[in-house]
């Protein structure tokens, strides 16, 4: 198996000095971290609340959103060359919304429990504008096809790119026939490819969903075993948030989106937004009058698209994701398939960041055929597999149609990840990505040592139940962050972004001169 994996060459880096000769322009990447938390009262239930106005205005608050719900939260950094400012940053932001919600906790995992029933999750409100009627009616969308549990599964997403100066400096070493611009999409799209050929790895260490409550599944018959009393698991789970269970469910199956060229997937989401399904279109766009969802496509919009990562490009206001992708390339790429880390008050840690920064590396620089058929249903299966069965010793992943041990296949991939680390360790100054990549390596010969394989243990111990078990961790985390009090310079700097956020959705919904339809067909132009 060693020949064999020796052979085939994984993630081969075609020329590492290329790599090595870019580290100055390392120091210039830059990143930002989205986090989602569902707001829930003492006792663990779901908080029907509205969206507390003191943490400002959903639609237009640049750090405080909401996603599915009104007691799902999003919390958002800015982009930063700092590798430390966006875990600071949403530390502060985590602080100025336990200073403002009272009694209620933010839940501090994945998987929801304490639900009550479906129809009591209160689906997001954003005003009367007609952006603020877009987002709620594609929300009223998404419960109605996939039914509002799997809406309110709350994750990490990682935003992640290169400087300016580093691209420049790369394509004049490729000396590269493309166009500036479409040389950048090009390789990012390159990384795209690798990173979902090796996605399995952010499952298989960060993965931290292995276990759920039995309320969830609403008495449904489901092919999981009883940890305790009212909560089931996998026993070599990792991350159930991203199985069939989660967001993985078979609704999105037909969908063939093709990342070998930017173009090919732009079409690839552009053909399923504009195509009729034949179950969304008997369900009806509207109901009563009513809007129930905002077409009745295979997808309402690009986002309703439930990839582990997306190219990405900051959009300006009504233009749709695909368009500014079109006109102006990949600008950064996010990384969504990290569970919200339960070992940390804000849901993630920095040996995690300083893991996906080597390994986004690593997916750069490493060659990138197109993907083909086969090993589309490879790496998708792979995927699969961990998720439900990754810490079994004796699992096998499938690379080039045959059967490997996971244990070493993760060594040797983490391997060739750790000379990305020791260079980002050069641009730094520091020890730390290297640290990072060994300590999963080490983790690689005792997967119970994963977060995953830690939070079964936990509740084996606690024998209270994952419910109990997440509670009293939300718990714990409130009171940490009550005590780390904002400054009063940054109180006040939260304090204003919400006030100018409330007065910027006012402003919305005083200017709107269309009615809904014409705006909403001018969208999809």
């Amino acid at each position: 198996i060693e020949l064999f994996l020796l052979f085939m060459s994984l993630l081969e880096i075609k020329d590492i000095s290329l790599a090595q000769s870019l580290t100055p322009y390392f120091t210039g990447i830059k990143r930002g971290i989205e986090k989602e938390s569902l707001r829930i009262t003492e006792t663990g239930e779901l908080a029907r609340t509205s969206h507390p106005q003191v943490l400002g205005a959903a639609l237009t608050s640049p750090s405080i959103t909401t996603d599915y719900s009104e007691a799902l939260l999003e919390l958002i950094t800015q982009a930063s060359d700092d590798r430390s400012d966006p875990l600071k940053e949403l530390t502060d932001i985590h602080r100025f919304v336990y200073q403002n919600i009272e009694d209620e906790l933010l839940w501090a995992a994945s998987m929801p429990c304490g639900m009550g029933l479906e129809e009591d999750i209160p689906i997001a409100r954003y005003g009367t504008s007609n952006s603020a009627r877009m987002k709620e009616i594609y929300r009223i969308g998404l419960g109605l096809r996939y039914g509002r549990f799997m809406q309110t599964i709350a994750g990490v997403h990682y935003n992640f790119s290169f400087p300016e100066k580093f691209w420049r400096v790369f394509y004049e070493k490729e000396n590269a026939s493309l166009s500036f611009q479409d040389f950048v999409s090009e390789k990012y799209m390159g990384l795209i490819r690798n990173f979902l050929r090796y996605s399995w790895l952010i499952p298989l260490f960060y993965g931290a969903s292995p276990a759920v409550c039995e309320s969830f599944f609403k008495g449904k018959s489901i092919d999981l075993d009883e940890l305790v009393p009212g909560t089931r698991y996998g026993k070599y789970a990792t991350s159930l948030r991203m199985s069939d269970f989660g967001y993985q469910n078979n609704a999105q199956s037909r969908l063939n989106i093709n990342y070998n060229s930017l173009s090919e997937y732009i079409d690839g989401l552009q053909a399923a937004i504009s195509t009729v399904d034949p179950y969304y279109h008997r369900l009806g766009v509207k109901n009563n009058g009513e809007y129930q969802q905002l077409n009745d496509n295979i997808l309402q919009i690009e986002n309703e698209f439930y990839s582990m990562i997306r190219p990405k490009r900051v959009s300006v206001s009504g233009e749709r994701p695909c368009k500014a992708l079109r006109k102006r390339g990949v600008e950064y790429i996010e990384v969504r398939s990290l569970d919200i880390n339960p070992f940390s008050s804000i849901g993630i840690e920095q040996s995690q960041t300083l893991f996906l920064d080597a390994f986004l590396m690593a997916c750069l620089f490493a060659e990138s055929p197109a993907i083909n058929i086969r090993e589309t249903g490879e790496y998708q299966e792979n995927f699969r597999g961990v998720v439900r069965s990754g810490r079994h010793p004796e699992f096998c992943l499938r690379f080039y149609n045959r059967n490997v041990p996971i244990k070493q296949f993760a060594k040797d991939v983490l391997i060739q990840i750790r000379n990305f680390a020791e260079m980002l360790d050069e641009a730094y100054q520091t020890a730390d990505y290297k640290n990072a990549i060994d300590a999963l390596i080490k983790q690689a010969d005792n997967f119970d040592e994963t977060y995953s394989g830690k939070m079964v243990r936990s509740i084996e111990e606690s024998k209270e139940g994952f419910f109990n078990c997440a509670l009293d961790i939300s718990k714990k985390y409130q009171e940490e962050l009550l005590e780390q009090k904002l400054s009063e310079e940054e109180l006040q700097f939260y304090t204003d972004q919400a006030k100018k956020s409330l007065h910027k959705k006012s402003q919305i919904e005083a200017s709107d001169e269309l009615s809904f339809e014409e705006f909403l067909a001018r969208y999809y132009e």
